[in-house]
């Protein structure tokens, strides 16, 4: 099969992003670098039969944020949502994510019966919710119509002194909350909410660390988010996961512990803005 680069102007039917992604040269199917399926192509990312999607049902494409139509609902909708989750689903849900119903609450997870979905709000560098991602069962990702794309920032985070953590990923986020972390955010992809993120760092820290995915778009993301953030915050590092960990949900599930990410948080080399002066000759 012939794949071809996505673009702007034709971007990944999965996760309507304009970058990374492959398209099949006929249309019946896309290679996404954000999305999971069931089947894998490496590390270009994975395999999604769009043709098959259609015919199933399961997994047809949606168009995460509708162009014209803002809602201003989502405060609203978002809390709904949380309150419709059954505890005993929730726990369940957790549990095959191998994450705690702790942080999941503290994401304020919720159901959305009209879309079969588990909700994510997604909120802005002030907190208001402008956006909720939703995940089905099987995995499935896509969006409340009417929204954009924002943060996952757990309840009560606490964001006083200690270093920002920002992953990519609301699951990756509530990863690092069991392993012991306060101070984390996700962002909804590995090249999303940098603006969003420059609000939260110039009101927050004294060091932010990005904990990267450890795929190449991951790491690139990662890399551009240091380069911006770098004029807004005092320090950032940049670590990713140990060899054969894909991010810090798999992290966890590896065993991985608070000590283990903080010894290769010491280990990272500290990026700072540097500014050079150039001499005037008289």
């Amino acid at each position: 099969m012939n794949w071809q680069r996505v673009s702007r102007g034709a971007p990944c039917p999965v996760c309507e992003r304009p970058d990374w992604c492959l398209l099949a040269a006929d249309g019946t199917a896309a290679i996404c670098t954000r999305v999971e399926s069931k089947k894998r192509a490496g590390e270009a990312g994975w395999i999604h039969r769009l043709t098959d999607a259609h015919r199933s049902g399961q997994r047809v494409r949606v168009v995460p944020f509708a162009a014209g139509g803002k809602r201003d609902d989502l405060e609203r909708l978002a809390a709904e949502y949380q309150e419709a989750a059954d505890h005993v689903r929730l726990l369940q849900f957790a549990d095959s994510l191998a994450l705690s119903l702790t942080s999941i609450c503290q994401l304020r997870v919720g159901w959305s019966a009209e879309h079969r979905a588990w909700s994510f709000p997604m909120r802005d560098g002030k907190g208001n919710v402008v956006g909720i991602r939703l995940r089905r069962p099987d995995g499935f990702k896509f969006a409340v119509k009417g929204g954009k794309e924002g943060l996952f920032i757990p309840e009560n985070r606490k964001a006083e002194s200690s270093p920002l953590l920002v992953c990519e990923g609301s699951t990756d986020a509530a990863a690092l909350l069991d392993m012991g972390f306060a101070n984390v955010v996700g962002r909804p992809s590995c090249t999303g909410g940098i603006k969003l993120l420059v609000q939260l760092v110039q009101r927050s820290p004294s060091e932010v660390i990005i904990v990267a995915d450890g795929d190449e778009p991951g790491r690139r993301g990662a890399d551009n988010l240091a380069s911006v953030l770098l004029i807004y915050a005092p320090a950032v590092r940049v670590i990713v996961p140990p060899d054969g960990i894909k991010d810090a949900r798999d992290w966890l599930r590896a065993g991985g512990k608070r000590a283990d990410v903080e010894r290769v948080i010491g280990a990272a080399p500290v990026r700072r803005l540097t500014v050079q002066a150039k001499a005037v000759l008289p």
